[in-house]
């Protein structure tokens, strides 16, 4: 498929897909006339690369991943130790993230308190 049906059924811009390209994210085969051919698979490997976008994956790790996808599965090993990686940093910044929503909640209580007694207490 050309890359503007292949943007359809993705959602992603052809400016956007060719970014993917020249950043080796992407590698669509090229047809006798040198346009790009998407295939099945090339959409399923487009919304993984969404998906790490989306999961906060950086740039650099992003491309990291995508150059040992196209070596095939001799790189599962250090595709798998990438992604266990991030599932860690994601881990992290989710206890980050509830300490952040348990100070907000204690603060939230006194304000609660302070509306409830009509203004009396001290915040």
């Amino acid at each position: 498929m050309k890359i503007k049906e292949f943007a359809a059924q993705t959602g992603l811009s052809p400016a956007t897909l060719r970014f993917y390209e020249k950043e080796g994210l992407l590698l669509p085969q090229r047809d006798a006339n040198g346009y790009r051919a998407y295939s099945e698979q090339d959409i399923d490997w487009a919304l993984c690369i969404l998906r790490l976008k989306q999961m906060g994956v950086p740039l650099t790790q992003m491309k990291t991943y995508a150059h040992l996808k196209h070596q095939g599965n001799a790189t599962v090993s250090q595709r798998y130790a990438l992604l266990q990686a991030h599932r860690e940093a994601l881990t992290a910044q989710q206890q980050e993230l509830a300490a952040y929503q348990y100070y907000l909640e204690q603060k939230l209580a006194v304000y609660r308190a302070f509306l409830e007694e009509g203004g009396e207490a001290a915040v």
